[in-house]
């Protein structure tokens, strides 16, 4: 019942904050209640260097302190092959080699097949991934925790469907090459590409783990003291509800926090309800759960974009004041946005799996 409580708080908080926003500064709410939540293209505000640079300047800081400790690291020694690369590795891997090539397949193949692609070629690059790390450690999320991996996939769905909900108030991103489809077609259609998120930032992790020189000297240096983790998991609560109303009230200013504030209520929620969370990880010193799950939302967003870059269904970009310098449709410094989407991943799989699995998102790792 607890976790219902808090899994029914950090819902309530993303559904109706960013409304009371809307409702502050005069529009009108119900604009954004549509089912499912569908956003149009938008005309953001010009490019900024003043923005672009401090934006940059904000990634910079925030990253400086985990790769200066990993560049004075000396990393252990690399693990040997433990198990052999399984069967339905090689089959994930046609899979994913089936989706790409029809996926970015030319104009006169048929275009109901092509939009399709996107489910196959992610299923594909999770079973890779997963065969990997087995490949790798002797173990991994698909065969280690399979009833946990099984319910990535729901929970994935409906975790990404209240990002599109989100997405309503600031417009940062949009859809293009689906055709005309009804509500509901729509909603069937996105739900099992939504569906492979989880899964696949989860196993990226998973696998990153299993190269020591990738999280060396991140396990020694407490961050927060122990006693103030419970204030600080308040702290965060309400920074979270104050950015999910400035997401509703400001969005061409406040856009940023689309990908921070959901992660800080989440975060919130858990410390201070005395649950596991990434503040706790960082108390004992491990910034590993925290640096591994961003990195791996990273490397998940390098594909998602190098992929949608050639796709007939794919999504396009309209984000203000920062949005030049693109690598494939993404503007550079949107990269920055998977890093605390990464964390959002791990908490919210841990806020909805339970206790049992907790420990799968935040450590202590390998």
């Amino acid at each position: 019942m607890v976790r219902l409580g808090k899994l029914g708080a950090v819902i309530g908080a993303l559904l109706v904050f960013p409304l009371l926003g809307v409702t502050l500064a005069g529009k009108r709410p119900e604009a954004y209640l549509h089912f499912p939540p569908r956003t149009e293209p938008v005309n953001p505000a010009p490019f900024s260097w003043p923005v672009f640079l401090a934006l940059a300047a904000a990634v910079v800081a925030v990253l400086a302190p985990f790769l200066i400790r990993l560049l004075r690291a000396s990393a252990a020694p690399d693990p040997s092959s433990a198990a052999p690369f399984p069967r339905w590795g090689w089959a994930g891997l046609l899979l994913l080699l089936a989706g790409w090539i029809v996926a970015w397949g030319p104009a006169d193949w048929p275009q109901g097949l092509r939009r399709h692609a996107f489910v196959p070629l992610w299923l594909g690059y999770i079973l890779v991934v997963n065969a990997w790390t087995r490949r790798r450690t002797g173990s991994c999320l698909l065969t280690g925790h399979p009833g946990a991996f099984l319910l990535l996939f729901p929970v994935s769905a409906g975790f990404w469907w209240l990002f599109e909900y989100l997405n309503q108030f600031v417009g940062n991103w949009h859809y293009l090459g689906l055709g005309d489809r009804s509500d509901w077609a729509y909603f069937w259609a996105g739900t099992p590409a939504f569906a492979t998120v989880l899964p696949a930032v989860l196993s990226t992790r998973d696998l990153l783990n299993s190269w020591p020189r990738l999280h060396a000297g991140l396990r020694t240096a407490p961050l927060l003291p122990a006693r103030w983790e419970p204030a600080a998991g308040w702290a965060a609560l309400l920074l979270a509800l104050a950015g999910l109303v400035a997401v509703g009230a400001a969005p061409e200013r406040a856009y940023p926090l689309l990908w921070l504030a959901p992660l800080l209520l989440v975060t919130g929620v858990q410390a201070a309800a005395g649950g596991p969370s990434f503040l706790g990880a960082l108390a004992a010193g491990d910034w590993r759960p925290v640096w591994l799950a961003a990195l791996a939302a990273l490397v998940c967003g390098f594909f998602w974009e190098f992929w949608n870059w050639g796709s007939l269904a794919r999504w396009e970009y309209a984000i203000p004041y920062a949005g030049g310098f693109h690598l494939f449709a993404m503007p550079v410094l949107g990269y920055a946005g998977y890093l605390p989407f990464g964390l959002e991943c791990a908490a919210a799989a841990a806020l909805v799996l339970g206790s049992r699995r907790e420990r799968l998102l935040f450590g202590p790792l390998r």
